[in-house]
């Protein structure tokens, strides 16, 4: 049976959520506060953790820095406050894998729960199997990847993302079109898309500044270039 972490500091809404999750076969464990659930998450080490941004004393997006240093990839869901934009693009920096906005319903978000545990299941043939693509190569079976010899920590829906584009290397896809073939949505917020292009840039092009390996096509949306552009690019940047 997978479990959930449930941190959020109105005792309502976390038992609420936790009694959804259980009624759908996940076993929720609830802390009120960021300290309580640090421990939980290291004692209990769960399948995803639900985490209000705002919490007393330790912030939630505080929490999530501490496990994303700590080379953690447990799926995360973040809850904000109404409009709290900055808040879920900095949760998204940090490496949050989804987000809901407060009051949000809590079926919804166990629908965007057990998304993230099948999360593999979206990528058709073999999961097993390493995605090659000139210098770049991703281990499914891992969830590594590693740029001509260099891994790199991704985070789960980074990964996803960088997978996706590995298996289609060559073609172009809209924001849009990847919430829903790599999240799974028919709707959210494009900014989601935004952010983890922005954290895989970060991790491994040469120059983020000017994207080489994935890079975007005006007016349509991202791309990462096939075998022979990924080469060709580390080559010149090598210069």
């Amino acid at each position: 049976m997978p479990s959930v972490l449930v941190v959020d500091d109105e005792e309502l809404v976390a038992r609420s959520v936790a009694a959804y999750l259980e009624a759908d076969g996940v076993q929720a464990r609830v802390a009120g506060d960021a300290r309580e659930g640090e421990r939980l998450w290291r004692e209990t080490r769960p399948d995803a953790v639900v985490l209000d941004v705002r919490l007393p004393g330790t912030s939630g997006l505080d929490l999530l820095r501490r496990m994303r240093s700590d080379a953690d990839r447990t799926p995360v869901v973040l809850l904000s406050g109404l409009g709290s934009v900055d808040d879920r693009i900095i949760g998204l920096e940090l490496g949050a894998d989804d987000y809901l906005t407060k009051p949000f319903s809590p079926r919804e978000l166990v629908l965007r729960v057990h998304a993230l545990l099948r999360r593999g299941d979206i990528h058709p043939g073999d999961g097993s199997r390493p995605v090659t693509v000139g210098p770049l190569t991703l281990e499914p079976s891992t969830r590594s990847a590693s740029l001509a010899g260099s891994e790199q920590v991704l985070a789960p829906r980074e990964f996803d993302l960088l997978l996706f584009l590995a298996q289609h290397a060559g073609s172009t896809f809209g924001t849009r079109e990847l919430l829903r073939r790599v999240w799974g949505w028919d709707f959210g917020d494009d900014s989601t898309v935004v952010v983890h292009v922005r954290r895989l840039r970060r991790k491994f092009e040469p120059d983020p500044s000017e994207p080489m390996l994935l890079t975007t096509v005006r007016g349509t949306g991202y791309r990462l270039g096939t075998a022979d552009e990924l080469t060709a690019s580390l080559a010149e940047a090598s210069r």
